[in-house]
């Protein structure tokens, strides 16, 4: 199989600068979208270090297995892989906390990540925050990550519709954060991989003014290489005023 990468970023018509970063390695397969948070640019410091953390850690195979895992007692493959991808979240965090003690006027910085590893015919994927990663298999779009925000907590617990949710004004406090937080439990997955799939990477610029159907119409209607900037630029006219990045994967059935 081979992976096609595309991404689109944009400050978004309110902010003069990105806080969003995002990583796309196609031979290594590889793909981060992280959204930093922090006033005095703090926010995209945070993002691009865990970006640049994960990239190092997740990268190649250079590094000692029993040191880029919390969990000793994992065996599987899979597992070792997912237990990889929380260490270098951790390690993240662990250096963004360390330049916002170094600087006071970073201090509070945190950014979101959304990670996703293809190896082989798996598809590994890590987040904290409410950067989120889709599936659109067979025309149909799944939501492969839970926002770790206060609004999900209360859908979870019945008290909000999504309907609901979307109208609420603190939808976007956040439960996780990657610094700001300290350590931190990134939900994991494994997933089969097929010919055809296409995995969407996006920051919250894009999910607040466009909703899951919406979303699905566009991957319907887009090809991949216009995906991404036509994700950006229906944002950006739904009303989204924040930063916004998308990242496309295409999965194709080439050697």
């Amino acid at each position: 199989m081979k992976l096609e990468a595309y991404a689109w970023t944009d400050p978004g018509p309110v902010r003069d600068n990105n806080e969003d970063a995002y990583h796309l390695d196609e031979d290594g397969g590889l793909f981060i979208v992280a959204d930093g948070m922090g006033g005095h640019a703090a926010g995209e410091v945070a993002s691009r270090i865990a970006v640049d953390t994960l990239t190092e850690l997740l990268s190649g195979d250079l590094l000692d297995p029993d040191e880029t895992r919390l969990d000793r007692q994992v065996g599987d493959p899979a597992d070792l892989l997912r237990e990889r991808l929380r260490y270098a979240m951790n390690q993240a965090s662990a250096r963004i906390r360390r330049e916002a003690q170094a600087n006071p006027a970073w201090a509070g910085m945190g950014t979101t990540v959304a990670v996703l590893l293809i190896e082989g015919e798996q598809a590994h994927i890590a987040h904290v925050g409410d950067s989120r990663v889709y599936l659109v298999r067979d025309g149909r779009i799944s939501r492969l990550t839970r926002d770790h925000t206060v609004v999900q907590q209360e859908i979870d617990a019945g008290r909000l519709t999504p309907e609901m949710a979307r109208r609420v004004t603190h939808r976007n406090y956040l439960t996780q954060s990657v610094g700001y937080h300290g350590p931190v439990e990134p939900d994991t997955i494994t997933r089969p991989v097929l010919p055809g799939d296409l995995f969407l990477l996006c920051s919250d610029g894009v999910t607040d003014p466009l909703d899951d159907p919406h979303i699905a119409e566009l991957a319907g209607e887009a090809d991949p290489p216009e995906l991404a900037e036509r994700l950006v630029r229906e944002a950006i006219a739904g009303g989204g005023e924040d930063n916004i990045t998308a990242l496309v994967v295409r999965v194709t059935d080439e050697a």
